[in-house]
């Protein structure tokens, strides 16, 4: 058992990638595969992360990777699973690492045919909160009043003005042994879920934050800052669901104000202080739910 980041091994399974300096997905990525070890395999879609690991004719992993079609990652987690299962090889474990594009919108449908199905694997979304790899376009995970490629800012406020796709309770609702949230900014938290995941006697879904500073618009120097006041303010909780109970894997003391997280990236400097204030009523509502016993 890895309780904290001091004791997670030297070697490294993903080296030489092309990702952005400060890219939150990249140390997801580095921080799962110290958990995991040698004995996996990724699956990976249409993303940052494959764009920047998978590039012809090198691959920064030292691990078998596997590509998928964007919307059908899911299927190809199932096949390799199904594949290694006929070879006797239920000791591997199989990893669906992809971006919050190919888990909320794109790859949903097949994501939760493999989840139904009840097989064992690990789906760990980095959530970046929009579609960084082309672009910026909002995704279904991208918040309340972000700008993006597709939602601009400017006098006609045609930023984001749908609330964040709430991926985690969709997958409470499929019954699956384990679903947790994560921060990269918490990595003694995120180790020991990876493990709960690695453990669990079937689907494992985890939604690990991971800023992006081109796409949010703070300084590279900043993304675990940026990942900790997300969680400091209380707009990402800390909690897992396992075998039917939610918990807290952290509670923030004395949350601090939204302002101080929104405030720090430029997809958000366009907000109004009243705009700011609905947002901080929004995340104190849900708080209200999760202090009455409510969970994802």
């Amino acid at each position: 058992m890895i309780n904290s980041i001091k004791e997670l091994p030297a070697e490294e399974l993903v080296y030489g990638s092309m990702a952005c300096a400060g890219c939150g997905g990249n140390l997801a990525l580095r921080l799962a595969l110290k958990v995991l070890g040698k004995n996996t395999v990724v699956v990976t879609t249409a993303s940052c992360l494959m764009g920047v690991t998978t590039f012809y004719p090198q691959l920064a992993f030292g691990v078998t990777c596997v590509t998928s079609v964007f919307p059908g990652t899911g299927a190809v987690v199932s096949g390799v699973v199904a594949g290694l299962k006929r070879k006797g090889r239920e000791d591997v474990n199989v990893l669906g690492f992809v971006g919050d594009g190919g888990t909320v919108d794109i790859g949903l449908q097949a994501l939760s045919g493999a989840m139904e199905r009840g097989e064992k694997f690990i789906w760990l979304c980095y959530d970046n909160e929009a579609y960084m790899n082309t672009g910026t376009q909002r995704s279904g995970a991208t918040p309340y009043g972000a700008i993006t490629s597709t939602t601009p800012g400017g006098p006609n406020e045609m930023w984001e003005n749908r609330p964040k796709k709430d991926m985690l309770a969709i997958a409470v609702d499929h019954g699956i042994p384990y679903v947790a949230s994560a921060s990269i900014a918490y990595p003694d938290d995120y180790i020991k879920k990876i493990q709960k995941a690695m453990q669990a006697p079937g689907p494992a879904y985890i939604q690990v934050l991971a800023p992006c500073p081109p796409g949010w618009g703070h300084a590279t120097s900043q993304t675990v800052a940026m990942g900790r006041l997300a969680v400091q303010t209380g707009i990402w909780p800390l909690a897992e669901h396992e075998q039917g109970e939610f918990r807290f894997t952290h509670r923030p003391v004395n949350r601090k104000p939204v302002g101080e997280y929104l405030n720090q990236q430029g997809r958000f400097a366009h907000l109004s202080p009243e705009t700011v204030s609905a947002i901080q009523a929004d995340v104190d509502a849900k708080w209200d739910k999760f202090n009455s016993g409510c969970g994802f």
